[in-house]
């Protein structure tokens, strides 16, 4: 390979670039990294890192609810400073991107500040910085990006990455679309103190989980005061003298001071010079790869969003890893994409591994539900309405646990660990011979008796 500058020249740092060059630069390699905009990526700059931060903030309004029915007396209404809180997160995520930087200078890697073309297979343009790079491998990680709907006033609108950096927090938003990042940041919103409107298309909110995860959710969304408007087309956005005025194919006008669109994301292949280097392009307009990540050019891979596949950051970075494992270690590896535990972080937030009862249906003979909704103590005492709904679906004829999906606090702390059950194929019975742990929340998935019918389940909601 020295007939290239780099052995390995990565596109994109974010965490899948990242993790992928950094074990690749540990073994001796020549490696390079591009990064137009920050080093960190979605995930850590305009993604899942500050959008906890966002989310931590806002439950503040409900945990002091909570803290009057324990006593607790709290002079006056609580207040929230927007730009305190966008101060102290820029810091952090500045902290976070320069860790990720210096971890990748640590292990020998080269960090080019630059958009990255391809002029051929095994050349890179670094747009701006006159400079040509060639390398025998490159792996192609720039991730996705928000896509917006073409509709007339969408200039008005912004997306979540805009979310991040509002001078002023609004007082009325319309939040458009029905995925966990248009729920999540309705939430948060809401949490903070402004008057939400969540607005969707569909027949209810999170298309493709669990239909009971779903209702609940929805329920609980509503018992919290988030206005949840469904089966709403957005039509256009008209400026007003007050705000925006969002127009809905039903007729119904909403007025608020800021409107986003959380309706999808896009692979970002746009100027990457794809078809310069012959990188094919899927249906979906996602690079195309195999199980080991590898595009139709033998020595061209990509990871993460930018194929499309499991969009979350955990999975883009197993696939990094799967690849320099492949190419830098000789050992061949190959990512399992089954049973990948995720979570939405609303509120309340919502965490699920494995089938849903749906999916299970279709792929299984016999199917056995066990559910639950009840009201955690903490809220109990607080006399507030909330319920968490637990449920797990199993294979009838074999016992095996096909999914578990929990909707409530500490929900996405306990799928974690569900997952790994589920992951490790373990049975209803061996979940049941585990002692349960009291009192917690968590001793409800292993004390879970009761089959459900959808008859039955029906009656209970």
């Amino acid at each position: 390979m020295a007939e290239y500058d780099y052995d390995l020249f990565v596109i994109g740092a974010g965490s899948g670039g990242v993790r992928a060059a950094r074990l690749a630069a540990m073994t001796g390699a020549r490696v390079a990294v591009a990064e137009e905009y920050r080093i960190g990526g979605t995930c850590v700059i305009r993604g899942c890192v500050p959008k906890k931060f966002m989310v931590y903030a806002a439950e503040f309004a409900h945990d002091f609810e909570i803290a009057k029915g324990f006593g607790w007396s709290i002079p006056g209404e609580p207040t929230f400073d927007w730009q305190k809180f966008l101060n102290h997160k820029d810091a952090e995520i500045a902290r976070l991107s320069g860790i990720y930087a210096a971890n990748l200078a640590k292990a020998g890697a080269d960090i080019f500040q630059a958009k990255a073309r391809f002029l051929d297979p095994h050349t890179i343009e670094l747009v701006g910085k006159e400079k040509t790079v060639t390398a025998a491998k490159i792996l192609i990680a720039t991730g996705g990006r928000p896509k917006l709907p073409e509709i007339p006033g969408i200039e008005h609108a912004i997306s979540s990455n805009e979310a991040f950096h509002l001078h002023d927090l609004p007082k009325r938003i319309l939040v458009v679309g029905g995925g966990y990042i248009a729920v999540e940041f309705a939430g948060i919103f809401h949490g903070l103190g402004v008057d939400t409107t969540l607005v969707y298309r569909g027949h209810n909110i999170l298309r493709g989980f669990d239909e009971d995860v779903r209702a609940h959710l929805a329920d609980e969304l509503g018992k919290r005061g988030l206005k949840v408007v469904l089966s709403c087309q957005h039509e256009r956005i008209d400026k007003g003298p007050n705000g925006f005025v969002s127009h809905m194919a039903e007729g119904l006008p909403i007025e608020t001071d800021q409107v986003m669109f959380a309706t999808g994301r896009e692979p970002y292949v746009e100027g990457l010079g794809l078809e310069a280097a012959g990188v094919a392009l899927n249906a979906g307009g996602a690079i195309a790869v195999d199980d080991f990540s590898r595009t139709n050019v033998e020595h061209i891979w990509a990871v993460g969003d930018v194929t499309d596949r499991v969009n979350l950051t955990p999975v883009a970075i197993r696939e990094g890893h799967a690849f320099a494992e492949t190419e830098f270690y000789g050992r061949p590896t190959k990512f399992d994409h089954a049973d990948i535990a995720t979570a939405v972080f609303s509120q309340p937030p919502v965490g699920v591994v494995g089938l849903t009862e749906g999916q299970a249906r279709h792929a299984f003979k016999k199917v056995d539900i066990y559910r639950t909704a009840f009201r955690p103590m903490k809220v109990t005492f607080a006399g507030l309405p909330e319920r968490t709904l637990m449920k797990l679906v199993v294979d009838g004829e074999t016992d095996r646990i096909l999914g578990c999906h929990i909707v409530g606090t500490d929900g996405p702390e306990m799928i974690q660990l569900a997952a790994i059950a589920v992951k490790a194929g373990l049975t209803k019975a061996q979940w049941d011979s585990t002692c349960a742990l009291h009192p917690t929340a968590a001793e409800e998935l292993v004390t879970l008796r009761e089959k459900y019918t959808p008859q039955e389940l029906a009656a209970a909601e």
